[in-house]
């Protein structure tokens, strides 16, 4: 068994991309190799700042040699289709066989050496690479991540004949950039290449670098009583950033502690790539900073940490600079006004109609999460004012973080305050969903606003594709509701929503369009008269009683602007001045099967039955607590002999109904206890009656595990009906009261879920 070993040497691959650039390496290689039938003991790829390497061990000299079997002609088929057949395998009729009345060519396929074949798998893996980001370097019309500079291509022990536009194979690789020889290394293996590699200061091994970097960035830490702040992405960054790391620990100015820690840290880790670190006793942020050298240097690194320390004062001094000015006079005020000449999207309007719309679902949310509404109103309202501030321009990745140090600044309430800093999380399935019912509130609109907004302009996610991240909202608005046990309907949900749109119809600027009769509601400037609204704004744009600019917010796609050129000249900043969104008739389906598609997921997800979990989500109940908490009752139930019984009951029942139903439409009405009824249908009747009213009594008081034991105690009821009497009997009317009470056997776990789903 021979070993391969491949190395594609370039200038440097972005750490971003390194680790799943080993990944996919295996992966291509690993189809290549299997799909021509050559076994290997082990494959695994490395990668570093340069290179991507390759070493799969144990694979055949050659390929195993196979008979391949071709069906042809049937034995009475006519001497051309023979002829045609022999031609296509290269055989003469003699040597075919002859089975079941049809001819069989058994074509014998030799081995061929694997040398002869990894040349063509290693082309075809470089020019399909699926790097993010590619590019032409040169002359080449390949693309690669980074200029490509040298190929060692090896199998057991030999160089591959192997040439990609001017790149040709050899046995040679090239160890560090500055601490290495220089000069190119010849290796004949893994072990060698390996040896040269450490000789020359490098370590092939990314997870080796990580361990490398976390341990003696924990001991130069531990020396100077201090402690660092691990951070698994910066980590896995500078692990690809560097080939020969070397962690040494930096000093900054103490006063740039006076700097919020989330200010100091993504100053460090977004800019500079250092690790913060803390202070072991008061657990505070310390006056030190730890950085990955890519060098071994002669004095112990002083140099270099100077150095790295000037150009994090510099980065910090901006940092005071916006802080101060941040804080000058407190400019919640300003900073919205600013807001009003950023757009969001383009056909969702400005930040500030943003805003204005999730201050209006924020209000309208509270209640049902037991929040003060105008507190929560004021907090959505300055949610995003950090936005237009100096800080946040400099690292958006602060914004939320910001707001809320500003707002304790300003004298803001607490509540509030905690609601800026915390209304965009949770921002993935490892964020935490905010504890505070106003925060809650104001994450929840903040995230309704994003989800149905881009649905009302029918930018959906399709397939894998995301681009606005709706599903992250989506899971997002799902935890929020679970976690706090939030009582409102999906629908209610998306109604806020077109509700909300009305907060840009005061002070005669805007006119609100309802889809349904083009009617609709809007400023004090619209209140009076009988007329279309539509008519009333023409009416008065003609007059000139309004200010531009003026929005239009309808509710129908295939509004037509041409209208106001029809109907008024010379309408000014036109462009942008209309917001139209599709009707909620459209979006709040589309809105709701979306959030159910995503909770089914999440559901199944946490061990709960798929067919649980449709069974119950067929009945199309919007509030997803209510939904969960009849899932969790429905699975607890059918751990047990009560859930044999639920479900042979209802089965029995919905079988005879669903044969009855081909044939012709169920009879509708109450069931009733004939005179002469047999004693098992009065019984059942009876039963029925008193289940319903205890279903009933459970379902109010939300005991969904009491009302399915209620329903499973039917089951003996319903065998004794089913065996005593006879369904289709010749009495029609009989016949239809059974039929009856059948359906309300059914009937009784309407509310909890579509039985007839479960498995």
């Amino acid at each position: 068994m021979a070993q391969l070993l491949i190395e594609l040497f370039s200038e440097e691959i972005p750490a971003r991309m390194q680790l799943g650039a080993a990944r996919d390496f295996e992966r291509l290689f690993d189809a290549k190799l299997t799909a021509s039938g050559l076994t290997f003991e082990s494959l695994k790829a490395y990668v570093g700042p340069r290179r991507l390497v390759l070493v799969v061990d144990g694979l055949p000299a050659e390929t195993a040699a196979v008979t391949e079997e071709v069906k042809g002609p049937k034995e009475s088929a006519p001497p051309q289709a023979m002829e045609g057949f022999l031609r296509k395998v290269g055989l003469t009729q003699d040597k075919l066989v002859l089975e079941n009345g049809v001819w069989l060519a058994r074509v014998e396929k030799p081995g061929v050496k694997t040398a002869e074949v990894l040349g063509a798998m290693l082309c075809e893996v470089i020019l399909s690479f699926p790097w993010p980001k590619s590019m032409r370097s040169g002359t080449s019309t390949f693309r690669w991540v980074r200029p490509l500079k040298r190929i060692l291509f090896l199998f057991d022990g030999v160089v591959i004949p192997f040439e990609l536009e001017g790149l040709t194979a050899s046995n040679l690789t090239e160890g560090h950039r500055f601490l290495g020889s220089d000069q190119p290394l010849p290796v004949s293996d893994f072990v060698s290449y390996q040896k040269a590699l450490v000789d020359n200061s490098v370590i092939l091994d990314h997870a080796e670098r990580q361990r490398i970097i976390l341990e003696q960035a924990k001991a130069v830490c531990a020396e100077a009583v201090c402690e660092l702040i691990e951070d698994q992405g910066l980590l896995e960054e500078v692990a690809g950033l560097n080939e020969f790391p070397v962690p040494l620990l930096g000093d900054m100015d103490p006063a740039f502690l006076t700097l919020p820690p989330e200010v100091i840290k993504t100053s460090m880790r977004t800019h500079q790539k250092y690790f913060a670190v803390k202070d072991r006793t008061t657990g505070k942020m310390a006056a030190k900073f730890v950085i990955t050298s890519n060098m071994k240097a002669i004095d112990g690194g002083a140099e270099i940490k100077r150095g790295n320390a000037k150009v994090l004062s510099a980065r910090l001094s901006d940092a005071v600079f916006f802080w101060k000015e941040d804080n000058r006079a407190h400019n919640f005020d300003q900073w919205l006004t600013k807001l009003n000449g950023v757009t969001f999207h383009a056909k969702l309007g400005t930040m500030a109609q943003r805003v204005a719309r999730i201050e209006a679902l924020a209000k309208d949310i509270a209640p049902f999460i037991h929040a003060d509404p105008a507190v929560a109103a004021e907090a959505a309202r300055l949610a995003k004012a950090d936005l237009a501030s100096y800080m946040v321009g400099e690292f958006p990745e602060l914004q939320g973080v910001m707001g809320g140090y500003y707002a304790d600044a300003a004298g803001l309430k607490p509540e509030v305050a905690n609601a800026i800093r915390e209304h965009y999380k949770p921002q993935g399935p490892s964020d935490s969903v905010p504890e505070a019912a106003v925060s809650a509130a104001v994450a929840l609109a903040d995230k309704i606003d994003t989800l149905i907004g881009f649905f009302a302009i029918d930018e959906k996610p399709t397939g894998s594709k995301d681009p606005f991240a709706l599903r992250r909202s989506a899971l997002g608005i799902l935890r929020i509701l679970r976690q706090h046990n939030i009582r409102v309907g999906l629908g209610q949900l998306a109604g806020f929503w077109y509700k909300s749109l009305l907060m840009y119809a005061g002070e005669g600027r805007a006119v609100y369009v309802d889809t349904e009769n083009w009617r609709g509601s809007a400023g004090p400037r619209w209140s009076e008269g009988e007329g279309d609204i539509f008519d009333n704004y023409l009416r008065d744009f003609q007059q000139g009683l309004l200010e531009s600019p003026v929005w239009v917010i309808s509710t129908d796609r295939n509004y037509d602007l041409d209208i106001l050129y029809e109907h008024v000249p010379n309408v000014p900043d036109v462009e942008g001045a209309l917001l139209s969104f599709r009707s909620f008739t459209q979006v709040g389906p589309e809105f709701e099967d979306f959030m159910a598609d995503r909770l089914k997921v999440q559901l199944k997800d946490e061990g709960f039955r798929f067919d649980v979990i449709e069974a119950v989500f067929a009945l199309k109940d919007g509030d997803i607590v209510r939904q969960t908490e009849k899932i969790g009752a429905l699975e607890a139930v059918l751990k047990y002999p009560e859930g044999e019984n639920l479900l042979a009951a209802h089965k029995r029942a919905a079988n005879i109904l669903a044969a009855e139903a081909k044939k012709a439409a169920l009879p509708q009405g109450d069931p009733k206890a004939p005179k002469d009824a047999p004693a098992v249908e009065a019984t059942l009747l009876t039963h029925i009656n008193t289940a319903k009213r205890a279903v009933e009594t459970s379902l109010a008081e939300e005991k969904y595990i009491d009302a399915l034991h209620h329903i499973a105690a039917m089951r003996h009821d319903v065998d004794a009906f089913l065996d005593g009497v006879l369904v289709n009997a010749e009495d029609p009317a009989i016949r239809a009261n059974r039929l009856i009470l059948l359906q309300a056997v059914c009937d009784l776990s309407g509310d909890i879920a579509d039985l007839s789903k479960i498995s």
